[in-house]
């Protein structure tokens, strides 16, 4: 069973690659040193990983991004930086836009003979959890992540590599405050390659159904599981069980509607998926810090 293991082009002459999207994470295309773009696969819709680094920035949309065992929403503007290996995808709800920057500097890399790059080593290392940035961090990015794809630009090969290497500087000097990590673990090892393929159909079909009652049963036929053998290989690569992994998406759905409208907390708990309100009463406290009322009131001001 092939894994979902994403393999990674860079362009001749080129030692990292940028990517742009203007409609879905499906149309992807490649801006190249000459000033091209050229039209590559999109991986971004489904759970997976690849060996390098990579910097992702929607300039639109929403929806909810995965970074390892982490589950949260996401909107126009967001920023996050992944270490190698580390999985992940992006649920947009409608059409989005973006940037994204992929990069392999291992260490047998030239990129860490300069005894500059030193200081890019721990920024690496606390990438390999993922990293929310923001303040003047992302801003910088941002700007740096424009100007490497614009096809107009037709900047030299050379001119590319300082760009690049400018932006991890800024982000290496970027305070940890403008920098915070995403999942509880690292996923720097990877799980199983044979069984990544069928977690990543187990994932697509949870957040396809999570407002649904989901069947084990469902999901040991997707993946051509046993019981056992799917618990212990969900866990190894979404670094969570299936049941909390389950409630986080139903819980991220309970959030965003928290925000977006005044309904009732029992009606938003049923419809994000939960049969009991006061197990979602519960749930919601322990991960939110708050009840549901208190988060409505925090987030957007709505009276219930």
């Amino acid at each position: 069973m092939e894994a979902a293991r994403e393999q990674i082009v860079l362009p001749e002459g080129e030692s990292f690659r940028v990517l742009r999207w203007s409609r879905s994470l499906t149309e992807v295309e490649c801006v190249t040193a000459s000033g091209t773009a050229q039209a590559v696969p999109g991986e971004g819709t489904h759970w997976h990983f690849h060996t390098e680094m990579e910097l992702t920035l929607f300039t639109a949309g929403q929806g909810t991004r995965f970074v390892g065992d982490h589950i949260a929403a996401f909107g126009t503007g967001d920023l996050v930086l992944l270490g190698e290996k580390l999985p992940h995808y992006w649920h947009t709800a409608g059409r989005s836009s973006g940037i994204s920057l992929q990069w392999h500097f291992p260490l047998s890399h030239p990129f860490w003979a300069f005894p500059e790059s030193l200081r890019v080593s721990r920024l690496f290392q606390r990438a390999n959890r993922g990293l929310h940035l923001s303040g003047k961090m992302a801003i910088a990015a941002k700007d740096s992540l424009h100007r490497l794809a614009d096809v107009g630009a037709g900047q030299a090969p050379l001119t590319r590599l300082a760009l690049l290497l400018d932006l991890l500087g800024r982000l290496a000097g970027g305070s940890e405050e403008e920098s915070v990590q995403l999942s509880q673990r690292s996923f720097v090892e990877p799980a199983e390659l044979r069984h990544q393929h069928a977690i990543s159909e187990a994932v697509r079909h949870l957040v396809s159904h999570f407002r649904e009652p989901v069947r084990m049963e469902d999901l040991l036929r997707i993946t051509g599981m046993s019981r056992p053998t799917f618990a212990r290989q969900f866990k190894q690569h979404c670094g969570r069980s299936f049941g909390e992994f389950l409630n986080g998406l139903r819980l991220q759905a309970a959030c965003q509607e928290l925000r977006a409208n005044q309904r009732s907390v029992l009606e938003i708990s049923l419809e994000s998926g939960f049969s009991q309100v006061s197990f979602f009463n519960r749930l919601f406290r322990r991960e939110m810090s708050c009840n549901p009322t208190e988060y409505r009131l925090h987030h957007c001001g709505i009276e219930k």
